[in-house]
Order: C-alpha cells, then sequence, then structure tokens
C-alpha cells in the first residue's frame, strides 16, 4: 500500500508496489525500494539509496543521499517500548517517546542489522550484517557485532578497490 501522503521524487522504482507499505515518507529521485519493505509517516529516505526488501523504517528515521540498506534491516524509534502503562492502560503514539535516527550520506547497512533508536550512523559508514547499533557509529568506521564494535576503517578497506574513496574524500 502507497498512501496519497507519500512524496516520491522522479525515477523512484519499487519493486512490487501492492507489497509495501509506504505512508506519510519521503522517497528521493532514483531510488530504489525492494519487495515487503515498510516506511513510516515522517521518515525521508534521500536519492539514489537502494532498500532492500524485508526492511523495516519507522517514524522519525532520515536517511541521506546514496545509502545502501540489505535486506531485512530493523529501525527502532523508542527506547523503552510498552503496550500498557503502569496501570494496564493500552498506551498509544502520543504516549511513545521517539527518538530520531539519522544515516548519513553514502553509508551501508547490513542484512539483519537492527539500529536502536536516537542515533547517526555516519558519512560512509559500514554496519556488518547481523550487528546491533547501540551507539552513533563515526564517520567511515567499520563496525560489527552484537553490540557493534568498531573494527575497521571503511578508507583503507576500500582503499585498495579502487577510486571510490578517493572521490568520496574531496
Amino acid at each position: 500500500m502507497i498512501d496519497d501522503k507519500v512524496y516520491l521524487g522522479k525515477d523512484v522504482r519499487i519493486f512490487h508496489p501492492d507489497l509495501v507499505n509506504l505512508y506519510g515518507c519521503s522517497i528521493g529521485n532514483n531510488s530504489s525500494i525492494g519487495t515487503f519493505v515498510e516506511i513510516q509517516k515522517n521518515t525521508s529516505v534521500g536519492e539514489r539509496c537502494k532498500i532492500s526488501s524485508h526492511s523495516f523504517i519507522c517514524e522519525a528515521v532520515t536517511i541521506e543521499d546514496e545509502v545502501f540498506i540489505g535486506h531485512g534491516v530493523m529501525f527502532t524509534n523508542d527506547r523503552f517500548p510498552r503496550a500498557t502503562g503502569i496501570d494496564g492502560k493500552i498506551l498509544n503514539e502520543k504516549d511513545w517517546h521517539m527518538e530520531s535516527t539519522l544515516v548519513k550520506k553514502q553509508a551501508s547497512i547490513g542484512s539483519n542489522a537492527t539500529i536502536c533508536p536516537g542515533l547517526v550512523i555516519g558519512v560512509c559508514a559500514l554496519v556488518a550484517a547481523g550487528a546491533v547499533v547501540t551507539k552513533d557509529v563515526p564517520d567511515y568506521a567499520i563496525v560489527a557485532g552484537v553490540p557493534a564494535r568498531i573494527i575497521g576503517d571503511v578508507r583503507e578497506a576500500l582503499d585498495k578497490q579502487g577510486p571510490f574513496m578517493k572521490e568520496a574524500q574531496n
């Protein structure tokens, strides 16, 4: 389902539009959205991004340009989620304390990673598959594990693979 409050930039590719849930979000030019993706309201995806299948991008997430989101990535936006209050009363949207998350330009998040709320994933950072990110990730850092820890630097890892990082650093 794609509701009428979704902004889609030019040349956005949505694979199987009947098998995604997009509402109240914006998707930038030339981005692609995989099957079984949900992107909630008050969320933005930049230009030239790839959001792979089965990923969940909850409210209050900002994804800048040229970001890769792997299969099954889960974002969260409430550090202490509860179904009910201490009195047993069912909680609703106004009872939640939402925290914003920012994924900066050219970051990559591997399949099945979980991103906890209120964090910043830095420019060109790489989050390994299956990582659980509980702290900010610095620019160019490679993080892996549960909880995710810095294990390297993208510039060093990619320096052997060509001119990509030389262009990104300018």
